[in-house]
């Protein structure tokens, strides 16, 4: 954005670089300027000619940089920030295009003395919205959640019982809510467990040489007891192994619609603290969504364009509101991420598929354009 502005200016420009530090790969074009690729892929730069950085040989004053009209100025300085924003509607643009998908956003359970508890929100409601914003999907409602972090006064919900359309509306009061979080569970923070659908003991896998091969499991066995206590769900089931390391426990299985007994001896593991747990070497088998609580959304070019500049614009709105917060205390500065933390986040969004990486790259790009436009002296906007 710099370049491209500052070349149409009539700014000569000595550098172009891509990364910091020794160069790798550098060639000029027939302007003379100077293409890099450095080693340390942090960003980069673009150098213009300007008086008050050296010396300019004389005839080229004009092609300066600080000699340019104001308004010129501004354009150059604030091209880099505009590519960026414009980056992220373009990467938002194939997100969108590529239509999205989530899950209806219905309580599992609600915790006692809770902001959900205090609002009324019951086990099996979906929440309509939050505070008149829709909340078709958990990402929604995690999207709402996130610009009341730190803020106090009321916060409000729409609601619906299943199988009713009628829309019910229940209010509860933060203060300072989740300010001091340095890794805030947004859904979590309000007191509310996600409904999922109930996971039985089903066997999805059995690893080889495992406990439960030699106990003599095999995929599609349904443990219904283990030393006579009901394996309702595979949560029951996991908490109750990893509590008896190296003790034999009598299981009950269901196997082709046949009772069957066997007994399992958990092998004897150690956390990073030294704990000893038991694991026995199997995977469940995940019961799908039920159809009504799958949330799909396709869209067409333009479409997609329109939600894709909402969404920038959105989040534009979301960093500056984060920055003011963190400015007035009343968010933790620990939620700030460097550069090893983004690395990490681009690396799991990564391997969570090319739509997960490409919507990561548009929020980068919209918190690099928004911050590099504020009237920070190291900064675009310091300029």
């Amino acid at each position: 954005g710099h370049f491209w502005v500052a070349r149409r200016c009539g700014v000569f420009v000595h550098k172009f670089s891509i990364g910091m530090g020794t160069p790798l790969l550098r060639w000029r074009d027939k302007q003379g300027t100077e293409f890099i690729f450095a080693a340390f892929p942090l960003g980069g730069y673009v150098k213009m000619l300007d008086e008050r950085e050296g010396e300019v040989t004389p005839g080229m004053e004009q092609y300066a940089f600080n000699r340019k009209p104001v308004l010129q100025r501004i354009a150059v300085v604030a091209a880099g920030p505009i590519a960026n924003l414009l980056l992220a509607v373009l990467a938002y643009w194939f997100v969108f295009l590529s239509g999205e998908s989530g899950i209806a956003p219905v309580v599992g359970s609600v915790e006692e003395g809770s902001v959900a508890e205090l609002a009324g929100l019951e086990p099996g409601q979906e929440i309509v919205a939050i505070d008149g914003s829709k909340t078709p999907t958990w990402q929604a409602v995690n999207f709402h959640l996130l610009d009341r972090i730190g803020d106090s006064g009321r916060l409000t919900f729409d609601l619906r019982y299943p199988n009713s359309d009628v829309i019910y509306q229940s209010e509860a009061y933060l203060q300072n809510w989740m300010s001091e979080a340095e890794e805030p569970n947004l859904i979590r923070g309000l007191g509310i467990e996600m409904y999922r659908p109930p996971i039985p003991v089903v066997l999805r896998e059995v690893m080889p040489d495992s406990p439960a091969a030699a106990a003599g499991l095999v995929a599609g066995d349904l443990v219904t007891h283990a030393d006579g206590i009901a394996m309702e769900q595979w949560p029951d089931w996991v908490e109750y192994v990893r509590a008896r390391p190296g003790q034999e426990i009598d299981l009950d299985i269901v196997r082709d619609g046949r009772s069957q007994s066997t007994v399992i001896l958990p092998a004897r593991k150690l956390a990073e603290s030294g704990e000893a747990y038991g694991q026995v070497g199997v995977t469940v088998l995940v019961p799908e969504w039920p159809p009504h609580m799958l949330r799909e959304f396709q869209y067409g070019p333009v479409e997609a364009m329109a939600a894709a500049t909402t969404r920038t614009v959105e989040l534009v709105g979301f960093t500056l509101n984060s920055v003011k917060k963190m400015i007035m205390g009343l968010i933790s500065p620990k939620n700030l991420s460097g550069p090893i933390t983004i690395a990490k986040v681009a690396s799991a969004s990564a391997q969570s598929g090319l739509e997960a990486f490409v919507a990561f790259l548009a929020l980068l790009s919209v918190s690099l354009g928004v911050l590099n436009l504020l009237p920070i002296p190291v900064l675009d906007g310091g300029h």
